[in-house]
């Protein structure tokens, strides 16, 4: 019954938007994306047409039509590589081959998760919800340089809102199928010196119905919770002290193995809770710039088998639990002289991990140094930029093992980019990656199952050597750019096993991977004047290789194609709309589900959702009230990211949000 009513709801919403006489367009509705100003690339507000990395940005906009509700979600629908998801609130992503890691500490994912600038401690991206985030920058391809550890096939930085203007709150809530139910509220603005924005999420979900009609049990989650908070204090000009809190949990998560062994109680809870204490000024001149910043998080995972299903079962029914306590420091000063600008800084990161399982008590520590430089010749339409890092890192396997490791890597990267014209951009780069070993890598020396684990102190770190040139072209109603790309990957950490039996780790792995990634998009309704947009879009990612170098077949877990494209409607009175379409090609995986561990095909799958936003009503006293309205799997497609886990069939949502 409540689904028929969420259905209805949802059909008016559809019908009460498509109005679009009369209305005026208020304000131009585009900016030239050359000028749009970006922080992650560089550790420093600069030009998007300064950057020589294939950069995609994801704006508030495109997040408030979007159906996704955690950063998975949203990294899927917009077609931002290969995703990993898994009912229980876990989704792993993956770009140009390389992928984040889904557990604890995100020093061994080869995709780096951030969070304002900084490491976000994990690498499951639905650990991150949407609410308060201002934009998605993402960086394809290599930032070691910058950001050190883990980020070889890309940086995806989630910023987060910081309160500007006049203060305003939401309030906001949505009733759909499966049962899901779920409320927001937040609010920002500045006050005379004092900024501040944030917002608080909770939600249900129940078990969901596949797109043939199965019930998949026990794929819904109790209650999913964030927390969202940026506060600050302006105290001189361009000085700010900043105080930001994130936390996320999710409760009662159902881990339901494949559909095949639908198991009906085994869960998880999943949490992540960060605080930085920021401080950011300039000189007066605006000549020298600084950042310092500390940090502290946890990240905790607990996977429970009760023993309902287990009656030889673990005491209180627990499985396994794994935390992560991590903090860091970051300070950064940066020079602008002319057409020249010089950025020096010190990175620190120190992980703990306990586990149940061996080792039980492992950390890392990473102190790490970098400098980089950008300058511009040729009546500062070439620009040159250049960038080393030096980090060192110690591993120390706690219990049982009581032994430690130590190395040390310096990575480089250079970058041209070349305005040819003022709508066209050129850039080309080199840039090295690296990915440090685990501290079980290094510093083993445990028994678990009857296997002996030693560590290998000689280990290397992971490194990518990675070549790439693009094309960027934006004006007025047209943006688009393409990218082509070409990776060695080096000193894959393996496991063997030695003569005498103990199992140990070695680099002796060894990939290449080639393509190309690109995105086009043209607003109609600008081009012709029109007082409403009408943009269709698209983008896409195509691997022309990825190769395991040692037995030359296809690496695992990779699609040759991603792509996502739609279009977005809006007459910029209160009604908007956007249809999505999300691919994802083909790819090899292990058969784990019927246990016979074969290399077997994933067939491609191609996934639509549509949203709508529509304004019921403004007033300057009251606020406005808007309706909202959302289809997923618009087309009740049977299909997964991983063998024996399919995803939702069809879903309704309708909401309504105030704001004032």
């Amino acid at each position: 019954m409540k689904q028929n009513i969420v259905i209805a709801i949802f059909l008016s919403l559809l019908l009460s938007g498509i109005s679009w006489a009369g209305t005026t367009k208020t304000e131009p509705q585009y900016q030239s994306e050359m000028d749009t100003i970006v922080v992650t690339a560089g550790r420093v507000e600069e030009q998007k047409k300064e950057i020589a990395a294939s950069i995609t940005i994801v704006d508030d906009q495109e997040i408030k039509i979007s159906s996704a509700r955690d950063l998975g979600e949203l990294l899927a629908e917009k077609g931002i590589g290969t995703i990993k998801k898994y009912p229980g609130n876990l989704t792993t992503l993956g770009i140009r081959g390389f992928r984040t890691d889904s557990h604890g500490n995100d020093l061994k994912g080869h995709v780096l998760i951030l969070l304002n600038g900084r490491r976000a401690g994990t690498g499951n991206v639905a650990k991150i919800l949407t609410k308060n985030i201002e934009r998605i920058e993402i960086i394809r391809g290599p930032a070691s340089v910058q950001y050190g550890s883990a980020a070889m096939g890309g940086v995806v930085n989630v910023i987060t809102r910081q309160g500007k203007d006049k203060p305003t709150m939401f309030a906001q809530g949505y009733l759909g199928s499966f049962n899901h139910e779920e409320i927001s509220a937040g609010g920002s603005g500045k006050i005379n010196g004092f900024d501040f924005s944030g917002s608080a999420t909770k939600e249900e979900l129940g078990d969901y119905t596949t797109g043939n009609g199965t019930k998949y049990f026990n794929t819904g989650f109790e209650s999913r919770e964030s927390l969202s908070l940026n506060m600050g204090y302006e105290f001189l000009p361009g000085n700010r002290l900043g105080l930001l809190f994130n936390g996320f949990e999710v409760d009662k998560a159902g881990s339901p193995s494949y559909l095949s062994q639908n198991d009906l109680d085994d869960y998880t809870d999943k949490s992540n809770q960060s605080f930085d204490l920021v401080l950011e000024g300039e000189t007066v001149n605006q000549i020298f710039s600084w950042k310092a910043r500390y940090f502290q998080g946890k990240d905790e995972d607990t996977w429970m088998d009760p023993t309902a299903s287990n009656p030889d079962g673990w005491d209180d029914g627990i499985v396994s639990e794994s935390t992560t306590d991590s903090q860091g420091a970051q300070a950064q000063v940066s020079g602008d002289f002319g057409p020249s600008r010089i950025i020096i800084g010190f990175d620190w990161v120190a992980y703990d991990v306990e586990a149940t399982w061996s080792p039980e008590e492992t950390s890392y520590d990473n102190p790490a140094g970098f400098l980089m430089g950008k300058t511009k010749f040729l009546d500062e339409r070439l620009i040159l930029s250049a960038g080393v890092r030096y980090d060192q890192y110690e591993v120390d396997v706690v219990e049982p093992a009581g032994k430690k490791a130590d190395d040390s890597n310096l990575t480089p990267n250079i970058g041209l980019a070349y305005l040819l014209t003022d709508i066209i951009k050129l850039r080309a780069g080199y840039s090295e990656a690296f990915v440090m070993p685990g501290a079980d890598q290094m510093a083993a020396d445990y028994t678990i199952w009857g296997m002996h684990y030693v560590g290998n102190p000689d280990l290397s770190p992971e490194n990518s050597q990675t070549y790439e040139a693009g094309m960027d072209l934006f004006y007025r109603s047209l943006s688009g750019s393409i990218t082509g790309f070409y990776t060695d990957f080096t000193d894959k950490i393996e496991s063997i096993t030695l003569s005498n039996g103990d199992s140990t780790w070695k680099n002796v792995g060894k990939a290449r991977i080639s393509g190309f990634e690109g995105d086009l998009s043209f607003d109609l309704g600008d081009y012709f004047n029109w007082d409403y947009e009408i943009k269709p879009y698209a983008g896409f990612t195509y691997l022309t290789e990825y190769e395991d170098r040692e037995t030359g077949t296809d690496l695992l877990e990779t699609s040759d194609l991603t792509a996502s494209y739609g279009i977005s409607v809006s007459d910029f009175q209160g009604f908007s709309a956007r249809l999505n379409f999300s691919y994802i090609g083909e790819k090899t995986v292990t058969d784990f589900e019927s246990g016979s561990y074969e290399d077997v095909e994933l067939k491609s799958s191609t996934v639509a959702s549509l949203t709508i936003r529509k304004q019921l009503f403004q007033s300057v006293k009251i606020g406005q009230v808007s309706l909202l309205g959302e289809i997923n799997n618009l087309f009740d497609k049977q299909y997964e990211y991983n063998k024996g886990y399919p995803m939702p069939g069809r879903s309704f949502y309708v909401g309504i949000n105030y704001t004032y």
